[in-house]
Order: structure tokens, then C-alpha cells, then sequence
């Protein structure tokens, strides 16, 4: 089989490259997705996630382990993403986040024309539809269905209240290029009768809908062992289906869309990489690029609990039981109630110090317990609020265990191997803790959880935070974008050295945004298709 374009990955940037390409009909356009499809109601019904965000039996979820973290305690961390069309879109929180403008400002700083602030709102205004409408930040025509929450719990208005309480501002947008204060997500769901309430992942809102183009052929559970070339130009992908090995060429260009993980290891599996990481697995050199894997930067998280006494929320018992029995009733009728949460339904950026420029940490409120990625379960009903330090110092890198192309990738963040993300974490956790003991929260307040107690020293807050702490699933940076010589994609996200072979996903962010990577990821994917195609970057109206 031959195409134009041969796209590895149908993730977030995957499903929306393909079908941005694919609105040229004398373009033909391959994509090759390892897992299945994106239709089932485990990833329709948003409050699903909790069954797939565990990873038993690797359902729609690659359920990655990182290598032992020292900064942990040795634990092992674990890394979710999603395997099927869709990608982590399919199974994440759906939570509509861009970050702060001055984190595309960074990027251009570095070097990376074309990626400023102003040169990127274009992009994340023409993906979305936003049931407010269009304005000078936001657009109403895109395939992203953007939408306010459709029923968030009293207890999230209780948070905001308590927040507000703390002296802490009032945001009604996140999305406008300044994020500081307190408010409510808005998320990536459907807000039209047809789907409303359902969730919209990169799949459902860009790709299902030009599935029957002539020239557009997607093949599922084709998972890709390696990038063929003929001499220094990329020209079609290998890839096994089943117990079959196939390959498929590309007569333009093979694009990596397989994310922060897949990506830098199926360049190493492909011989692109740094000698000392790839002969020892008995894979022949074809490019030796030193920052493949490298730079890879991520959210660690840290969870305050309690228990509560309000059942209006999700848990483990009779009454929720039957509560949950009647939302679902809800859900399938009119797309409304508990099963269309998100969970994660109160939002906050705030600064642990006022002389800050910027937010530096993060907070998810959760209408539940979390324990250990859902994987522990608490009886009875309660609330948690995640902590994240937004720009992490520390550095990790993605490797290959193994020159098996089945095999797991190696994952090893680093975290808290730069001392100043334990300290941002600590005094974001004091932050939290304040407000989730202000007044507005008293009645929901019940038992606090996971040993955290009044006037903690920071040594105590330190062995928790070892104890507990992981990813909140932001990983980036293993392929980044720059002009340096670590640098393993040009600011056209062409992979330097090489012909015909470009990265487009999570893994070109030369430094993580602060907050959620999802829409960035999107956006990624929308400028990178006028890239390709030599369109000229539409101008921001601001």
C-alpha cells in the first residue's frame, strides 16, 4: 500500500492530523492506530473513565509503569494512556485547559518561531467549538465540542466559595491567556441533543466523522515497529497486525503521532537516537540524534482527602448505589446528572508566592475519593483536591528496554530529582489545605484522610508527599522542538537530519505548559497540518 502521508498514532494528534489532511481529496492519507476502536460506552459515558483509568486487563489503556523513582521512595509510578482511536482524549478527564500565554511565549524565546502565544491562539480558537460562542479567545465552528459542565455537585460550588474565602479570585475562563483564580473547568464533551453529554475525544469530534472519505484509510490494531527509510529519507512505516508483519509506504511523509512515550521509541526502534541507547539492543544506527527520549517533563501530583458525610457525590455504598442507578437513567436520556462529570469538576491556578509572575501550581478538585489512580477504593462517600507544581525542574527520559518492538517502552521522570518541585509541592499543599478548611466546606467535612494532620513540619509534609505522590498524566518533551543541539524536531516539527519524517504530539513541547496538556496537544496537531499542507498561519484577532 502507498500514500501520501502515513501518520503512526490515532491519539489526540494523530485523529486530528488525518483528518486535516484528509479535507484534500487528491491527498492520500494512512493512519495506524495500535489499539481499537474509540465507540464504546466505557469511553462515551464520561464517568466511565473510573473503570478504565486503572488499567485492569489494559482496557483502552497502555497502563505504562515508570522505572522505580528514588524520589519516591522507589516506588514505581504509573503512566496511563490511552490505546485506542482518540488516544488519552478517550480516557482522560476531559478537562479544556491551554495554560498560561506566557508558556508559548517561552517556547518562542527558545527559538521556536511561529509558536508564540499570539501565533498559537489561531489554532486553539479554529479546533474548538465552544458552546459560549466565538469571541476574541474562543471559536464556535470547530470539531472540539467544548462545554460547560452540565451539572456540577454543590460540593464543587462549595470549593469555589471556600477558595473565594481564602482571598483567592473568582475566573470565569481559563482559556483567555491568563489562568490565576478559581472556578470551574470547562471540558471536551458534546453540548448538542444528538450526543449531548457524551464525551468528545480527538476520535469522536475530528476523526469518526471523516472516516468515509475515499481517500482516507484507517487500520486499527496495526501496531508500528519501525520507519523505513532509503538513505536519510523516510519512506513508509512497518507495522505488525495480529501475527502478520505489513508495511505501508509514504510517498511524502511519515509523521509520528504516537505520543511522549511511542514516539522516541519508535525512533530508537528505527535506528534515531544516541548510539549508547540504541546498539546495545542490536538495532543498526541510521541517525545519531542525541535528544531522542531525553527532556521528558511531567505533572507530579499529591492528593489531599476527606471523608464526608454527603452522598451527593460519587462513592462506594447502598445509597450511592441506587443514586447512581438513576443518574445513569439521566444520562441516557438527556445527557445530564453525575455519569456526564468529569470528576475533576473545581479548578484552581494560584500562586504559592504573590511575587510570582504567574501560577506555579495547579489544583483539580474531585467530587470523590482518590486513592493510587482509583485503584484503591474507600467505603463511603468523600471529597479529594489534587496538587501540581505547573513547571517542573525536573528532567527524565523515555529508552528502549529492549529491542523487542512490543515490548514497553522504559519511563523514568525523575521525579523530584530537582529539589525546588518538592518544595513548590509543599507549599502548594499548605495552600490547599487552607482552603479546603475554610468555612464553605465545613458541612461536607468530615474525616481527613492519607495521615495529614494540623501544623505539619515540612519534614512530615516531604514523607507524605515521597509516599504518595505521582503523575497527574501530563508527559512532554521527549521529542521537543528547538534549534539547540538537544533538540530532535525544527520548529516545523521535522525531525533534524532526516528527510520526509516529522513528530507531531505531546513530545515537541520544549517545556510543559502549566496545566492540562490535552488542548495544547490539539493545537499542535492543527498548526502542524498547515505546515504540512504550506498554509499560511491564520493571524489572532486579539
Amino acid at each position: 500500500m502507498s500514500f501520501d502521508y502515513v501518520i503512526v498514532g490515532g491519539g489526540s494528534a494523530g485523529s486530528t492530523l488525518a483528518a486535516r489532511l484528509s479535507e484534500d481529496p487528491d491527498v492520500r492519507v494512512c493512519l495506524l492506530e495500535a489499539g481499537g476502536g474509540g465507540t464504546n460506552i466505557l469511553l462515551r459515558a464520561p464517568a466511565a473513565v473510573v473503570a478504565v483509568l486503572p488499567g485492569y486487563g489494559k482496557l483502552f489503556n497502555w497502563a505504562y509503569n515508570t522505572l522505580p523513582q528514588p524520589g519516591l521512595n522507589g516506588r514505581r509510578g504509573y503512566q496511563p494512556r490511552g490505546r485506542v482511536l482518540g488516544g488519552s482524549s478517550a480516557i482522560n478527564a476531559m478537562l479544556y485547559i491551554r495554560g498560561h500565554k506566557t508558556d508559548y511565549d517561552d517556547w518562542a524565546n527558545l527559538g521556536n518561531d511561529g509558536w508564540s502565544w499570539d501565533e498559537v491562539l489561531p489554532y486553539f480558537c479554529r479546533s474548538e467549538n465552544n458552546q459560549r460562542g466565538a469571541d476574541a479567545f474562543h471559536g464556535n465552528a470547530g470539531p472540539l465540542q467544548v462545554s460547560d459542565q452540565k451539572e456540577p455537585r454543590p460540593i464543587t460550588h462549595a470549593f469555589v466559595k471556600a477558595a473565594t474565602q481564602m482571598q483567592h479570585r473568582m475566573r470565569e475562563d481559563f482559556n483567555t491567556g491568563e489562568n490565576e483564580g478559581v472556578g470551574l473547568f470547562q471540558v471536551t464533551q458534546f453540548h448538542r441533543q444528538a450526543k449531548n453529554g457524551e464525551r468528545c475525544s480527538a476520535a469522536t469530534g475530528y476523526l469518526f466523522p471523516a472516516m468515509d472519505r475515499p481517500n482516507l484509510q484507517v487500520i486499527t490494531r496495526a501496531h508500528a515497529t519501525k520507519i523505513l527509510f532509503e538513505g536519510k529519507r523516510a519512506t513508509g512505516v512497518a507495522y505488525r497486525q495480529g501475527k502478520f508483519d505489513k508495511t505501508v509506504m509514504a510517498a511524502r511523509e511519515v509523521i509520528l503521532c504516537g505520543g511522549t512515550f511511542n514516539s522516541p521509541q519508535l525512533l530508537q526502534l528505527s535506528g534515531i537516537g544516541r548510539p549508547e541507547d540504541i546498539r546495545q539492543h542490536g538495532i543498526e544506527m541510521v541517525h545519531e540524534l542525541p535528544g531522542v527520549g531525553q527532556n521528558l517533563q511531567d505533572h507530579l501530583d499529591f492528593i489531599l482527602g476527606y471523608k464526608s458525610k454527603d452522598k451527593d457525590n460519587f462513592g462506594i455504598g447502598l445509597a450511592g448505589s441506587i443514586n447512581l442507578t438513576k443518574h445513569i437513567l439521566r444520562w441516557r436520556k438527556s445527557g445530564t446528572g453525575m455519569v456526564a462529570t468529569p470528576f475533576a469538576e473545581g479548578a484552581a491556578f494560584l500562586k504559592t508566592d504573590p511575587s510570582l509572575n504567574r501560577p506555579d501550581i495547579q489544583l483539580h478538585f474531585v467530587i470523590s475519593i482518590i486513592d493510587n489512580h482509583a485503584k484503591r477504593l474507600h467505603l463511603g462517600y468523600g471529597f479529594s483536591c489534587h496538587i501540581c507544581a505547573l513547571r517542573p525542574f525536573s528532567r527524565g527520559e523515555v529508552f528502549l528496554q529492549s529491542g523487542d518492538p512490543m515490548a514497553e517502552p522504559g519511563i523514568d521522570p525523575k521525579f523530584l530529582s530537582d529539589p525546588r518541585d518538592l518544595e513548590t509541592t509543599i507549599k502548594g499543599a499548605k495552600v490547599t489545605r487552607d482552603i479546603l478548611n475554610a468555612p464553605a466546606l465545613e458541612a461536607f467535612r468530615h474525616k481527613e484522610l492519607f495521615g495529614i494532620k494540623n501544623d505539619m513540619t515540612d519534614a512530615e509534609w516531604e514523607e507524605n508527599i515521597r509516599r504518595r505522590a505521582d503523575t497527574i498524566y501530563h508527559p512532554v518533551g521527549t521529542c521537543k522542538m528547538g534549534v539547540d543541539d538537544m533538540a530532535v524536531v525544527d520548529p516545523e516539527l521535522r525531525v533534524r537530519g532526516l528527510d520526509a519524517l516529522r513528530v507531531v504530539d505531546a513530545s515537541v513541547m520544549p517545556t510543559l505548559i502549566g496545566g492540562n496538556t490535552n488542548a495544547p496537544t490539539i493545537m499542535i496537531s492543527e498548526k502542524a497540518a498547515d505546515m504540512i499542507r504550506g498554509i499560511k498561519a491564520p493571524v489572532t484577532s486579539v
